[in-house]
């Protein structure tokens, strides 16, 4: 079996997006913390604020699960097609 990369870099990216930015708010409305605080070390321009931190983190978030999700998929294929004995 073999993995569409585009597909599954989607599905991460969408989801990753949407964890970063929904946990910015959550973090925003609870009064601060510093849990999140250490993105701003890899993803350029986040900080903890509801509308620029929120959508930067939503795009930096996106553009890492994208990332991640093709990569994840383009090993599965290499490393199941070594396995494979076809």
């Amino acid at each position: 079996m073999k993995w569409k990369a585009v597909p599954l870099g989607l599905t991460l990216g969408i989801i990753w997006g949407a964890t970063v930015f929904l946990a910015t708010i959550w973090i925003k409305l609870k009064g601060g913390g510093s849990t999140l605080i250490v993105l701003n070390q890899f993803y350029l321009g986040y900080s903890i604020s509801y509308f620029p931190g929120s959508i930067i983190g939503l795009i930096w978030g996106f553009i890492d699960g994208f990332i991640g999700g093709i990569l994840i998929a383009a090993l599965y294929n290499f490393f199941s097609k070594a396995e494979s004995p076809q």
